[in-house]
């Protein structure tokens, strides 16, 4: 027979039952009230994250599979293939094209299908790209075909990150959520660092190799097949323990037809606008990054240098987020983008120039404090996702009341469905920024990159962070009460047909 444990609600001092046998590992969860204190320092909290850390290392899992071309394409032509260097950036590039829009899938079918359930399932096919990639990678006559095909299929790991950030949220009281996702997305984004520490050391090892050698002109064997192989099993380990150890939370079940309002919310899409300019510079940069440095300073060392910017842009994740929190979300924002107007100046007057050579080391820390500043960016956008949905749908409403309540919930569902989508959006820098390098001069584009965090800038200010903005987020609801719901969205996109103020359909 199950136990059950008596909790009283902060709240209204009604008492409250819970079957503790939903709590355990792999087992559905009916009962979860983050925000009732009692109840997360006795259960919700130990649950929560036991959830969190079982999704952080099958996110940076994923993270690395996503990445794994940037630094597999840099070694093609030196074992043989002949292939061009726009193809190859296109190859770096073609993975970013598929996480995004795969991720507007994941945003959705996430919430719908539970974290347990999804995370296990989204791991394990991860490993169909990676063994075909450590076959095909094996002979310098693969067509660029299959390439292209195998590199597509690599890019639905990218998408994990929407389902994993918008579901580890419902676990967290509102207080906390900025730390959790900051913690989830921070070392999640940390598998770009590692894939590009790692797969230059990985592929001398003959010792764990499966199948044949390539060679270098110079002779030197390599095993470019292990870049892949190696994570198969460590896929396989994760999917499993994400299946025995998470739990499938019912109250962050939410069908498509519910999650399909945030389409009509203008901050959907201008938070996205914003998300685009931090985590698609830091993935996009990300991806470029090897390719860049090989070809524009070809006497410096991809594997020495690549690595460090990913790994400064997703430790900064976590500061913003913390950082956030303390000033306002908005103006972290407006810092984060003009570092990253200033940082990418300086890298335009390091790069080479007619018969200026340029300097590496200006060019490459100036690109550091470009990732440092859209880490700082990526933690406070995510921050003001919530201040800025729960402002806009609490409006005149009482603490504790039914309409409460449900708006609370609304919101809650709105703002994990847009954060979802921005990172969805926003993973398509994966794709535009290698592709832009690989067809236009790499001065033009990144002109083309402080012109549109210009615009970042102003769009911020004018909405989010001047005094008489539309939906201020300088701050937070839990701790700016006198700023909460002073700014809402026109009563009638709130109401559902024939409903209650901000009930779900």
């Amino acid at each position: 027979m199950s136990s059950v444990v008596q909790d009283s609600r902060r709240t209204g001092g009604s008492s409250a039952s819970y079957d503790t046998e939903q709590y355990r590992p792999g087992r559905p969860i009916t009962d979860w009230e983050p925000e009732n204190e009692l109840f997360w320092k006795s259960i919700g909290r130990k649950v929560a994250n036991r959830n969190l850390w079982i999704a952080v290392p099958a996110l940076l899992v994923a993270f690395v599979v996503w990445q794994v071309w940037s630094v597999t394409a840099t070694n093609l032509k030196d074992v043989g293939f002949g292939f061009s260097t726009s193809q190859l950036f296109w190859l770096t590039a073609i993975p970013g094209l598929t996480g995004g829009t795969a991720r507007i899938l994941y945003t959705f079918l996430g919430p719908m299908i539970g974290q347990r359930r999804f995370t296990a399932l989204s791991t394990v096919v991860l490993i169909v790209p990676l063994i075909w990639l450590g076959i095909a990678i094996q002979d310098p006559t693969t067509p660029y075909a299959v390439m292209v095909a195998i590199a597509a299929l690599c890019g639905i790991g990218g998408a994990n990150f929407a389902s994993s950030l918008a579901n580890i949220g419902f676990f967290f009281p509102k207080a906390k959520k900025g730390s959790a996702t900051g913690v989830n997305g921070g070392l999640g984004n940390l598998g770009v660092s590692v894939v590009q520490l790692l797969t230059p050391i990985v592929i001398t090892w003959s010792t764990i190799a499966i199948g044949s050698a390539q060679h270098k002109a110079d002779g030197t064997p390599v095993y470019l097949q292990n870049a892949a192989f190696l994570w198969v099993p460590v896929l396989l380990v994760l999917a499993a323990v994400a299946w025995f150890g998470q739990n499938d939370l019912k109250v962050a079940s939410t069908p498509f037809k519910q999650q399909k309002i945030i389409f009509k919310r203008k901050h959907n899409w201008l938070m996205t606008w914003l998300y685009v300019g931090t985590f698609g510079s830091f993935i996009g940069f990300a991806a470029a990054l090897p390719m860049l440095i090989k070809t524009t300073f070809p006497d410096y060392s991809i594997a020495t240098y690549a690595w460090m910017g990913p790994a400064v842009g997703a430790l900064a994740r976590w500061g913003g987020g913390w950082i956030a929190d303390k000033w306002g979300g908005a103006r972290v924002t407006i810092l984060s983008f003009v570092g990253m107007a200033v940082s990418l100046v300086g890298v335009i007057n390091f790069l080479p120039s007619g018969s200026d050579g340029g300097s590496f080391y200006g060019f490459f820390f100036c690109f550091l404090a470009a990732f440092f500043f859209s880490g700082i960016g990526n933690g406070s956008t995510f921050r003001q996702i919530p201040v800025i949905f729960r402002g806009t749908h609490l409006k005149g409403l009482t603490e504790g009341t039914p309409e409460h309540d449900r708006a609370l919930k609304q919101a809650e569902m709105e703002s994990g469905a847009v954060t979802g989508f921005t990172s969805a959006v926003a993973a398509y820098g994966f794709f535009f920024i290698p592709a832009l390098f690989g067809s236009v001069a790499v001065t033009s584009a990144m002109w083309g990159f402080v012109a549109f965090y210009v615009s970042c800038m102003v769009v911020t200010w004018w909405f989010y962070a001047r005094k008489s903005a539309e939906a201020p987020s300088r701050g937070t609801p839990e701790k700016d009460p006198a700023r909460r719901g002073l700014f809402a969205y026109p009563e009638q996109d709130l109401r559902p047909p024939g409903g209650d103020h901000c009930r779900p359909k």
